[in-house]
């Protein structure tokens, strides 16, 4: 009985948030599409109300932790769900996405996405999407900003394994700015796939920043140590276990 009334009010929050989302685009429309100001003004109010909606409705509290980067960093990021997008993106002050091309596609999110610049590359053509993202990463330097990239390439579920791509380090040694890495356990509350939602804190940690100039083999092994050594102590104190043991999965 508990499962499914946690089941029903998790698909009404899951409701509510998309209902909202083309509803806070159009209002925000004739700002966002002449100011990037306007966009990510819209952005970050939608995000607001879905953290301030998740408490309200299924007991997620949202918490960002360390010191949030200012100025033109690298963001290397634990990606879980889509909380943590709203999270990292709220946070920052400028943050621009390195995504995948299909998401340009989705109503809303692929309008603002391109409104505010947002780098799309084809994962398929792995040589070819890492090329276009340098070009299109260095075609937009004159817009400052916190560039995010996500590792591991895609959202990856508390206790899976998955490599870290090269990528990250091609645009770490090209931009030679800090990278500064970000730990997450959005996913044992928010998982990746599925309805179901689970009271709890989810927390998104800005880390120790890794300065340039690093070789390539030990700039990776670096920032994996440090995202997953902290994600997997955020989770622990969401209540995942390793091992399986976890009510939400």
């Amino acid at each position: 009985m508990k499962t499914a009334f946690r089941w029903l009010i998790s698909a009404i929050f899951v409701f509510q948030i998309y209902l909202m989302m083309p509803i806070f685009g159009l209002v925000f429309a004739p700002w966002a599409i002449f100011s990037k100001r306007g966009a990510r003004v819209c952005c970050k109010s939608y995000s607001r109300y879905v953290f301030w909606t998740a408490r309200l409705i299924v007991g997620i509290r949202c918490e960002v932790r360390g010191p949030v980067p200012q100025g033109e960093v690298l963001i290397a990021a634990k990606h879980q769900s889509f909380l943590d997008i709203m999270m990292i993106f709220t946070a920052l002050p400028t943050a621009k996405f390195i995504m995948k091309k299909e998401i340009l596609r989705t109503p809303v999110i692929g309008q603002y996405a391109k409104l505010l610049d947002c780098v799309a590359v084809d994962r398929g053509k792995r040589g070819a999407a890492i090329q276009k993202m340098v070009q299109e990463v260095e075609a937009g330097r004159q817009d400052a900003g916190q560039l995010v990239i996500y590792p591991q390439g895609t959202r990856v579920a508390p206790g899976a394994q998955k490599e870290y791509k090269v990528g990250t380090a091609i645009l770490y040694e090209q931009l030679n700015q800090p990278c500064v890495p970000v730990a997450t356990n959005v996913g044992v509350l928010w998982p990746r796939k599925g309805i179901m939602r689970k009271p709890g804190v989810a927390v998104v940690e800005f880390l120790e920043p890794i300065e340039p100039g690093l070789e390539r083999d030990t700039f990776m092994t670096t920032l994996e140590e440090r995202v997953e050594t902290r994600s997997d102590a955020l989770m622990q104190e969401a209540g995942f276990v390793r091992d399986g043991v976890s009510d939400n999965r």
